[in-house]
């Protein structure tokens, strides 16, 4: 877990402070200001993990002026999905776990930020595994703050919280919405004047049907989700291999940001001598093949073959400093350093060597993985699939390795 203050609060002025729970959504909007009114101090509490960011939150807490601190959970996220105590719902989305793990941090964060109570813009009966009575009794319970959970929107329809009995915040004065209509959302919208918020649909990948095959597919492959992987397969085709992941770019932007993405043990693929895609393959054994690698480096250059002046991987800034909530794809000095160097490769100014028989690069590129990824690449290129011979180049180890194929071997991929 990672903090990141965005906008610090100031000391605590006001006799009660909300640590509300902030999506940027209309609800936790409505949430705040329905708060605001009764004259509690709002501080806005929003999280980031691999599977959701926390951007509608940032620009909506700037233009509401709200102090806003976000919360990274990545790790703690993983271990929810593949742990769920209660389940998931439709997709890989364990709803009720992670709705109690938020609200968990928030409590223990209540010291921290002069805050007495806890917040949040659920609606019961709006969602019907994650927000019915039951769901929401569950949330509180996975917390451990029990009493301290305050929803405006529907805590007339629920029992009274302790900042409700010390007086904090008169219950009168709070709302009993139900169910999934919006009416009274949008009136309550219209009466404060809001008039640009996201659509209540979520923005969490675990809901999203295709990243969720893909996630699943990924746990049954490497036994458990490592953050560099889940990273990988949120971009361009995926493809998985006994022994490798193969992600295939579609477009130019996908191809920058796999360049990004990619880590040092990757084998990185693409068309020699045209347009076409890159691909990242990512072996089970990629540790061994690292090491592997390095040696092939320092062999060829003492045989003097296998180099391009310098191997590509030494004209690479390094990746720098990271923020807590930077994305991890957005590497914008290695990345589009990276990429400019496919991009020569594709046109034919660096030209990849055929490795020696009985070399590293020779064990790299007969690789079954290293191979599909080959043809695949060929077939999602106009240019490279219409010739009746092509070749893909290799990245491994700082090297550039030439791989030639036959029409007939990617046809049967067309």
């Amino acid at each position: 877990m990672e903090i990141l203050e965005i906008k610090k609060p100031e000391e605590k002025k006001k006799r009660a402070r909300a640590l509300l729970l902030f999506s940027g959504g209309l609800d936790s909007i409505l949430a705040g200001k329905l708060l605001e009114e009764q004259d509690v101090e709002i501080l806005a509490l929003t999280f980031r993990s691999q599977f959701f960011g926390a951007g509608e939150a940032i620009r909506s807490a700037g233009e509401l002026g709200w102090p806003l601190v976000v919360v990274d959970i990545s790790p703690e996220q993983i271990e929810i999905v593949e742990n769920p105590r209660y389940g998931y719902g439709r997709q890989l989305n364990p709803c009720i776990d992670c709705h109690g793990q938020m609200v968990r941090i928030a409590g223990q964060l209540l010291e921290r930020y002069q805050a007495d109570f806890v917040a949040t813009g659920e609606v019961a009966g709006e969602r019907p595994k994650s927000q019915n009575r039951q769901a929401l009794g569950l949330v509180e319970k996975l917390s451990g703050i029990k009493g301290l959970v305050l929803r405006p929107l529907s805590a007339r329809l629920l029992p009274a919280t302790i900042p409700e009995e010390r007086g904090l915040v008169d219950r009168n004065r709070l709302l009993d919405i139900f169910g999934r209509s919006r009416k009274k959302q949008l009136e309550l919208a219209e009466r404060y004047g809001l008039k640009e918020y996201p659509t209540p649909a979520g923005g969490c990948l675990l809901t999203d049907p295709g990243f969720t095959v893909r996630a699943r597919q990924l746990m049954k492959w490497r036994g458990k989700l490592w953050p560099e992987d889940i990273e990988l397969i949120k971009t361009g085709r995926v493809f998985f291999e006994p022994d490798g992941l193969i992600v295939v770019g579609r477009d130019e932007r996908e191809n920058e940001k796999i360049a990004g993405i990619a880590g040092e043990t990757d084998i990185l693929i693409t068309t020699a001598g045209a347009k076409g895609p890159l691909a990242a393959v990512r072996l089970k054994e990629a540790s061994q093949l690292a090491a592997d690698s390095r040696v092939g480096v320092s062999a060829g250059r003492e045989a003097g073959k296998g180099e391009i002046d310098k191997t590509w991987s030494e004209s690479l800034p390094g990746p720098g400093p990271r923020t807590p909530l930077e994305d991890p794809s957005a590497s914008s000095g290695r990345g589009a350093e990276l990429a400019r160097i496919v991009r020569r490769v594709q046109d034919g100014i660096i030209r990849p060597e055929k490795p020696c028989p009985g070399s590293v690069g020779a064990g790299i590129v007969s690789h079954e993985a290293v191979r599909k990824a080959g043809l695949l690449v060929i077939r999602y290129s106009r240019r490279a699939r219409l010739k009746g011979r092509a070749s893909v180049a290799v990245f491994c180890g700082g090297l550039v390795f030439e791989l030639e194929f036959q029409k007939a071997d990617w046809e049967k991929y067309l």
